[in-house]
């Protein structure tokens, strides 16, 4: 498998006290971390940041994130959301801007998208987006 990025519902799982370790996605995000490491894009912490309010979450989506590689989009992968957000939607699929900004830039760096997201799962019968969702 290609280097994983974890997506905000991913992490949002991780970090909800309210989910057990045993969560398929919780294992995932711990596993991947311990045996190599995964990346992010700066929307997904964003998006992190938004969603937990208690300041101790925040604390600690600060901490892991400190040490989590983050991929930016190019100049070029915001045309090629524009893209395949379009393309998505012709074919009856909605995908928000910023998921379609996640999903190209998951393509234009050959990651593998950690997601709890079904909106991902949809547009990747679409785009060539390469998708882990544990079982």
């Amino acid at each position: 498998m290609s280097t994983v990025l974890v997506d905000t519902s991913a992490w949002s799982r991780f970090y909800r006290s309210d989910i057990p370790e045993t969560d398929p996605y919780v294992s995932a995000v711990q596993h991947e971390i311990a045996a190599r490491g995964v990346v992010t894009t700066g929307v997904v912490y964003l998006e992190l940041l938004r969603g937990f309010t208690q300041s101790g979450t925040k604390e600690e989506i600060h901490r892991q994130f400190d040490s989590v590689p983050f991929i930016e989009p190019r100049r070029a992968d915001y045309a090629g959301a524009a893209e395949l957000g379009t393309r998505c939607r012709r074919a009856g699929v909605q995908l928000g801007a910023v998921d379609a900004l996640i999903a190209q830039v998951c393509i234009a760096n050959d990651l593998t998208l950690l997601t709890a997201d079904g909106d991902f799962v949809h547009a990747a019968r679409h785009v060539p987006l390469k998708l882990w969702a544990p079982t």
